[in-house]
């Protein structure tokens, strides 16, 4: 069956403004265009726009939806895997925060009790879950299950200080790390500083023992090798995966 930009339009819910565009793009064009300029659209562009506007509810930018599907090794029934993955582990994390407020309204209005820890047990809860989503397949493969269980006990445990702290640390060893760069020796004591903070903050996520200067020069190889730790700390400052790896290197000798 084959689609007017009209009839598509009413059909996704997008309007004809959009689709001109994914158009003009090279996101979604036609299948052809006919002398009057009318586009038309087959079964294959209504399938890759229901793909195009599913990766839109994850926020990801057309650039890289465009890159994506253009990959002439691009896997639709994989992908469609994934978002189901994806929606599923986002539904796990909303109902979690929905069921934190239900209890936070209840104690409220005095019809339970709900004690500090219970009201941070949602956050640190998708804090895990949204750990393992991203790099759980990683940590797992290169530590073992029995590190990872054992680190996500850990922050599950963790209390509303010690979360805070371990923001602190982050936020500090990050700063830091920035005016080094500038400065531009992974060597100097700006640096090395940073490199201890990052250690601290580490060691208050990872499981008690666990630490040695070979795991944490490990974790400097990790932000460049992995891509998104280094857009992570690209993020901060380009060219800042690469410093941190260089810094860890002479800080674990």
């Amino acid at each position: 069956m084959e689609y007017s930009v009209m009839e598509l339009a009413r059909l996704s819910g997008v309007s004809k403004r959009t689709l001109r565009y994914y158009d003009q793009i090279g996101l979604l064009p036609p299948t052809r265009v006919e002398a009057n300029g009318y586009r038309v659209y087959s079964q294959r562009e209504v399938d890759m726009l229901q793909q195009i506007l599913l990766y839109r509810e994850m926020d990801m930018p057309l650039k890289d939806i465009a890159q994506l599907l253009g990959d002439p090794h691009f896997d639709r029934e994989k992908a469609l895997e994934n978002h189901l993955h994806s929606l599923i582990e986002k539904k796990e994390r909303l109902d979690t925060l929905a069921q934190t407020v239900r209890r936070t309204l209840a104690s409220m209005k005095g019809q339970t009790s709900m004690s500090n820890k219970e009201k941070f047990q949602g956050f640190k809860e998708n804090m895990v879950k949204e750990n393992e989503e991203k790099y759980g397949k990683e940590v797992r493969g290169k530590y073992g299950d029995k590190v990872m269980d054992a680190s996500n006990k850990k922050v599950l445990n963790m209390s509303e200080s010690q979360l805070h702290s371990a923001d602190g640390l982050r936020a500090q060893y990050e700063s830091l790390l920035k005016e080094a760069l500038q400065e531009g020796d992974p060597a100097g004591e700006k640096a090395q500083k940073a490199c201890d903070l990052h250690r601290q903050w580490l060691c208050l996520y990872w499981p008690d023992g666990m630490y040695s200067k070979e795991a944490h020069r490990n974790m400097g190889d990790m932000y460049t090798m992995d891509e998104r730790f280094r857009a992570y700390y690209e993020a901060i400052a380009p060219g800042m995966a690469e410093f941190l790896r260089d810094a860890l290197q002479v800080y674990c000798a």
